[in-house]
């Protein structure tokens, strides 16, 4: 432990006072302290906790703790990196708790954990957890401790059959997935029986009164932020893309309720100041929030944004974030192929992009990251060769501006339209391809590592069956060739790497998250499907999985 730590930190709530008979709850992030207390969920998840005076709250990070309970009956942990899952084994040993659910005894506290990973597709990590909560955490969280409650005393399984019933709460345990056969599909999933129900569906805030740092501190990854979420989720629904489709319906904080009076709150305590959102600049109200951080007395207020709509930068964004102690702007532009956009349904021309530069530039910004994607399916070489040429345009239309394009490769994700579609087993040498045209026009390239790619796509389509392969990919070490030696060993208990990662799948095939339901029901996510197939190159052998 490491007390100057947390004594660095500035609270921006008050904790409660526990009670003499308060639940010992220990709350838990996966890695270190610096990357933990960074995380806004985190930060919330624990203040919410934490204010409660029926609950004795510690915190655990991989590299520091607060004081621990020795008989802690609730344990929690926000996973928001696929690979943290190593660091969750590895916290729960350090506990004397067995890492599987199954060999937990009535003595062992209950293993909770939320979070974008375990919203998506939590069967993976299934085993590993007593209970998951889906959603947005403003109202689960209360009513999943307000839950427990009410079971406190009972035996382990009847707590875990009473949390069943509420909405958003997933008990692992209480259903039963078979299969086709050891390495085929799965056959069915269902409740142990009738009192559990059939499926689980997330829960959604609605309010308009969005996320903001719980505590600011100089020891944490952005140091001495104040983090303000603008909007949640995204209106442009891109067809690959989670934080969209999982998090729907589009939300924004009030501009007067909610954003302002955090802001003020928050240079309280720090000059520096994150806007974050899948799409900030999409707020209804973003130009009069610009207005009001141009006011003088904020001169000296650094301030960061996330990446923004390409068609919203405009020369005076780009002037206030310059003058806010910004350097560089980020935006998505996937392709430089707009028919590889339309597939995507990116709402996006490649003049609009250019603007952007212009603007960024003329606006004082220095710099412009581009993001894309390579193995997108329905992509062919000529896209790539767009995607080129694009960049190359910008570079004379903004001479002077440092352009990075930063690219990954297309992974499927539950609840998307493309969740049917494996990786593009060429995206790796179309990655190497773009390196070395871009590197002759002198535009600085970041690809995402494709192997990483590939072992995000097992975890994002993976079933229960990877819990044993994950366990012993965390003694061998996360590489690729590390997965590949586990999925030898346990050759004839579960599928191969390549159906997990690279086959379509049918749309008749029983996902591994079908007993999770997400925003859209399936019909509309194959309809959206169809739309994107509709743009596919003819000629090309691509199987839809629509049927």
């Amino acid at each position: 432990m490491t007390p100057s730590v947390f004594d660095a930190e500035h609270l921006l709530f008050t904790p409660a006072t526990a009670d003499s008979d308060a639940i010992p709850l220990i709350y838990a992030f996966p890695n270190e302290y610096s990357v933990g207390i960074t995380s806004l969920g985190y930060q919330i998840v624990w203040a919410t906790l934490a204010t409660r005076g029926d609950l004795q709250v510690s915190r655990l990070f991989t590299d520091l703790h607060e004081p621990l309970p020795g008989e802690p009956e609730l344990l929690g942990f926000s996973v928001s990196w696929e690979l943290d899952y190593v660091n969750i084994l590895g916290l729960l040993e350090s506990l004397d708790i067995p890492i599987r659910a199954s060999n937990r005894q009535e003595s062992h506290p209950l293993i909770f954990g939320g979070g974008p990973v375990l919203t998506a597709n939590p069967e993976p990590f299934a085993d590993f957890f007593d209970v998951i909560l889906l959603g947005d955490g403003e109202n689960l969280l209360g009513e999943f401790v307000d839950g427990y409650q009410q079971v406190r005393k009972a035996g382990r399984l009847q707590q875990l059959r009473h949390l069943a019933q509420i909405p958003g709460v997933y008990v692992p345990s209480l259903y039963e997935v078979t299969y086709h056969s050891s390495e085929g599909a799965i056959a069915s999933i269902h409740p142990i029986d009738s009192d559990i129900p059939e499926t689980v569906a997330k829960q959604t805030y609605r309010g308009n009164v969005l996320s903001t740092s719980s505590v600011v501190t100089e020891k944490a990854a952005w140091p001495d932020i104040f983090m303000v979420e603008v909007v949640r989720s995204c209106p442009e629904m891109c067809r690959f893309c989670l934080a969209s489709y999982l998090t729907l319906p589009f939300r924004t904080a009030s501009l007067e309720h909610s954003l302002i009076p955090a802001i003020e709150r928050g240079l309280q305590v720090t000059r520096r100041i994150g806007l974050l959102g899948a799409s900030v600049t999409q707020h209804p109200e973003f130009n009069q929030l610009l207005d009001y951080l141009n006011q003088p007395q904020f001169e000296d207020v650094r301030l960061s944004i996330a990446s923004v709509r390409t068609n919203t930068v405009t020369p005076e964004l780009a002037q206030t974030l310059a003058s806010r102690g910004t350097k560089s702007l980020t935006i998505a532009i996937e392709s430089g192929s707009e028919r590889v956009r339309k597939i995507v349904n990116k709402k996006l021309e490649n003049q609009e992009i250019t603007q952007a530069a212009v603007n960024a530039k003329a606006g004082g910004l220095t710099g412009l990251k581009l993001y894309g994607m390579s193995g997108v399916p329905g992509e062919k070489m000529e896209d790539l060769e767009a995607t080129v040429q694009l960049l190359q345009s910008l570079k004379k239309s903004a001479p002077g501006l440092r352009l990075t394009f930063g690219c990954s490769t297309f992974v499927p994700k539950a609840h998307t339209p493309f969740q049917w579609f494996g990786v593009n087993p060429q995206a790796e040498k179309r990655l190497k391809k773009l390196q070395k045209e871009l590197g002759k026009s002198g535009i600085e390239f970041r690809p995402e590592s494709y192997n990483w790619s590939v072992i995000q796509a097992l975890i994002s389509r993976g079933d229960r069956r990877l819990s044993s392969l994950l366990e012993l990919v965390r003694h061998y070490g996360e590489t690729l060739g590390s997965y590949r030696r586990a999925f030898k060993e346990l050759r004839g208990t579960l599928p191969d790497l390549d159906f997990y990662v690279h086959e379509n799948w049918e749309s008749t095939q029983i996902l591994p998250w079908n007993h999770i339901l997400g925003p859209l029901p399936v019909f509309t996510l194959q309809k959206h499907l169809a739309e994107a197939t509709s743009y596919f190159p003819s000629a090309e052998k691509i199987i839809s999985p629509v049927s």
